[in-house]
């Protein structure tokens, strides 16, 4: 651990994660912001440049959180670390102390932060599609958008993980230890974002459930032949990763009076995979993309909806992507890969 404030600060979780990364660079890019770095691994060299303290330390440390609770006044929390999709369906017991547990060390800090400071402690928690488990592809079809409360009900442990924090989160706002003669409650202002398919330019594919988009691209670029686990004609919403930087930061400023939710969906476009293959193929005409569905994965991909209604972010706090489909590949996607593997 380097660094030593007593400043208000915001603390980052999974800061050497790609979101982390965006994350930080806009709150360093506009200024007076105090940041603590955390990640289970050494912090990015980059990232360290623009922190005021960082911490390499693993979330379920009893020490480590003892030492940010007594070192640090936390005003607003970013809490990005977990254990993704697919990685949890293979350790389920894992990543449930990670993803539950982590959150929940997080949480209780935000309410002892709040007490020493005497003001709500904005915590904000990246949720998920998963969270959402239909039934069936002629289901999933019929209902096209769904709402934030409709079909919660997940069939991953990664869905199950968010689902649940997304209540604690909600618990911890609004009735925690409501039967308490001191009645003190509000030291959580939490706030969360159901994030459709991150794609990104940046960030090499690394097996994840929605990450059939951006592979297609990444072999082409590479002259590799791939083979789609998803089916030709399957969708799921997807976003360009500076979309989704612009939405945390959007909702983490938003007034809590104009909030109506505590849990936002949010969604940009939602081809079908035969589309992005279509896209792939245009730009990289040797490109070899076929479809090979692994029943599994694509049991997964199916119980997630075509599409999401976002209208309560819309009106709540003012969200808009930038990037649509065209522009998602066209200006930001393409040229990033084509960038990337530049002989």
């Amino acid at each position: 651990m380097s660094g030593h404030i007593r400043k208000p600060a915001v603390l980052v979780t999974g800061a050497n994660g790609e979101m982390g990364h965006g994350l930080i660079d806009r709150l360093a890019g506009a200024g007076n912001v105090h940041i603590i770095a955390l990640d289970v691994r050494p912090i990015d060299a980059g990232l360290a440049a623009k922190s005021t303290a960082t911490i390499v330390g693993d979330i379920l440390d009893n020490r480590l959180l003892e030492r940010l609770q007594s070192e640090f006044e936390i005003h607003a929390m970013f809490h990005l670390a977990a254990l993704l999709s697919t990685r949890a369906e293979f350790t389920p017991e894992a990543a449930h102390r990670v993803n539950v547990e982590g959150t929940l060390h997080l949480l209780k800090i935000a309410i002892e932060q709040s007490q020493w400071h005497g003001a709500p402690v904005r915590f904000f928690f990246p949720s998920s599609i998963a969270v959402y488990g239909l039934p069936d592809p002629a289901t999933k079809h019929r209902v096209g958008r769904v709402r934030e409360h409709e079909w919660t009900m997940p069939i991953t442990m990664y869905g199950c993980n968010k689902l649940y924090c997304e209540h604690l989160g909600r618990y911890y706002a609004n009735h925690y230890r409501q039967l308490a003669a001191d009645e003190k409650r509000g030291g959580v202002d939490f706030r969360a974002i159901r994030f459709p398919g991150l794609i990104s330019a940046v960030t090499v594919p690394s097996g994840g459930t929605s990450d059939f988009a951006p592979e297609m691209l990444h072999a082409a670029a590479q002259g590799k032949p791939y083979y789609s686990f998803v089916r030709e004609d399957r969708k799921i919403p997807f976003m360009a990763m500076p979309d989704a930087i612009t939405a945390i930061l959007k909702l983490h400023d938003a007034p809590r009076e104009r909030l109506t939710k505590c849990v936002y969906n949010i969604g940009s476009f939602n081809p079908a995979a035969g589309e992005i293959r279509a896209i792939a193929l245009r730009e990289f005409k040797n490109a070899e993309i076929g479809y090979l569905p692994d029943d599994k994965r694509q049991a997964i991909v199916d119980s997630w909806p075509e599409d999401v209604d976002d209208s309560a972010a819309r009106n709540d706090w003012g969200f808009m992507p930038e990037y649509d489909q065209s522009r998602a590949f066209d200006e930001y996607l393409i040229p990033g890969v084509k960038q990337r593997y530049a002989r």
